[in-house]
């Protein structure tokens, strides 16, 4: 953990940084200590309020606004239960634990951080001694939590990549130029132990982006019925080059069941993440940049969320996942509510396909996890049946199937037999 302490002369400031990041998407605010209501609650002007009920009562001190980082490991694995207990021991820790503070955790940097915001004032009117505050007390809490939350220890945070690198930083392998397996492995590594995916067409989502991509074989294939899997260098489409690797000769073991029992656990671990996807996502749309999906993609990619939109021959989009490099989280548009949908952004941006018509006015849903794997290569038995249940591309759509020829119909002759009971038998018109 490193631990970072600033000060300055403007709570007010300080205050509207991070709740400007809170407005946009790029923050959480996870706790509220020494505050009426809790961090759900509190208004930004009680807020302001309470920490000017101390700082008023010393207004001869002019430094008296505290703004600490600290800044954690990704392999640290923290959530916002976690991140509390850290926030709430440090603050004990370096003498400020019965101040007002707020903290926050901040999305707009590849490592997990947390902000703090509080005053040097007492209660009282006196002043809190902040000389030599990081060296002194800081340390002593930072090395404590160290040992006691088991967090990656500051001198080797700064050494290694994951605490530096953006994502995207990892490079992406290029055919015929790097030793394929190994670029292979540390690509594959890194996304299965730093993303929450839910399935393998999220899987893929995050891989792609350094062209990767995970594999099952065709449906009828002995490898898909066996739960194989295979990883490839790719293309910008997605188009698998060159001789695929086995999974399991992989050292961090990326098999299919070891991935689907990260599936279920990522369910949970990426809850904690799905309100920043929203709050950025929707922001973005409200801007004039995002006025077609080009635009939506590109500003997305500024605030580090990738986005990958399928659509079909006719145009038709049908299906669309978030890649949030942040904080490491993979959502389906469906996954963050209807108005993140597929269905949902084809009709905002009033696309059309190719024979001119509407899309809007086209019915039904779509599963866009099962039709991510229909592009990954399913056979054409298997997109005709998946046809029958979802909306699909193309020709599988309902009013481009052919139709049945329907059967004759047949009238009923009624007669009376010889018991003078009424009998029915049928007759071909």
């Amino acid at each position: 953990m490193v631990a970072k302490i600033t000060t300055g002369k403007n709570i007010r400031g300080a205050l509207h940084y991070n709740e400007n990041k809170l407005e946009k998407g790029e923050a959480d605010l996870l706790l509220a200590n020494g505050f009426m209501d809790d961090s759900d609650t509190v208004s930004l002007h009680d807020k302001l309020v309470q920490f000017r009920e101390f700082t008023d009562k010393n207004k001869r001190t002019k430094t008296n606004t505290i703004h600490i980082s600290l800044n954690f490991s990704l392999k640290d694995g923290l959530d916002h239960e976690k991140l509390k207990k850290i926030a709430i021991t440090y603050m004990e820790g370096i003498g400020f634990g019965d101040q007002p503070y707020l903290v926050y955790q901040h999305f707009d940097a590849a490592h997990p951080h947390i902000h703090i915001l509080t005053t040097n004032i007492r209660e009282d009117g006196k002043r809190i001694e902040t000389h030599n505050l990081g060296k002194n007390q800081s340390e002593l809490a930072r090395k404590a939590i160290e040992e006691r939350f088991r967090l990656i220890k500051a001198e080797d945070q700064k050494k290694e990549q994951a605490y530096i690198l953006q994502p995207l930083s990892m490079g992406k392998v290029q055919y015929g130029q790097s030793k394929t397996k190994a670029a292979i492995s540390n690509i594959v590594t890194e996304v299965m132990r730093t993303y929450m995916f839910t399935s393998l067409a999220e899987f893929n989502a995050a891989l792609r982006q350094f062209n990767v991509t995970a594999y099952r074989g065709e449906l009828e294939s002995r490898m898909y019925q066996k739960k194989g899997l295979v990883y490839s260098i790719s293309d910008g489409d997605g188009n698998r080059l060159g001789v695929p690797i086995k999974a399991s000769s992989i050292h961090s073991k990326p098999t299919f069941q070891n991935l689907e029992k990260r599936f279920e656990q990522n369910k949970e671990r990426r809850k904690q993440h799905k309100a920043r996807a929203v709050k950025t996502i929707e922001n973005i749309l409200t801007k004039p940049e995002a006025k077609d999906l080009d635009g939506l993609k590109a500003t997305l990619s500024k605030r580090g969320i990738h986005a990958v939109f399928r659509t079909n021959d006719q145009g038709r989009l049908y299906g669309v996942t978030f890649v949030d490099n942040v904080t490491r989280s993979v959502f389906n548009g469906s996954d963050l509510g209807k108005q993140l949908s597929a269905n949902a952004l084809h009709q905002r941006f009033n696309i059309r396909d190719e024979d001119g018509v509407d899309s809007n006015q086209k019915k039904g849903s779509q599963d866009e996890t099962a039709t991510e794997e229909l592009a990954q290569g399913r056979s054409l038995a298997e997109e005709i049946i998946q046809g029958l249940f979802d909306e699909v591309p193309g020709e599988f759509l309902p009013e481009n199937r052919p139709h049945r020829k329907k059967k004759k119909k047949t009238s009923q002759i009624i007669q009376i037999n010889d018991h003078g009971n009424r009998g029915k038998r049928r007759g071909i018109t």
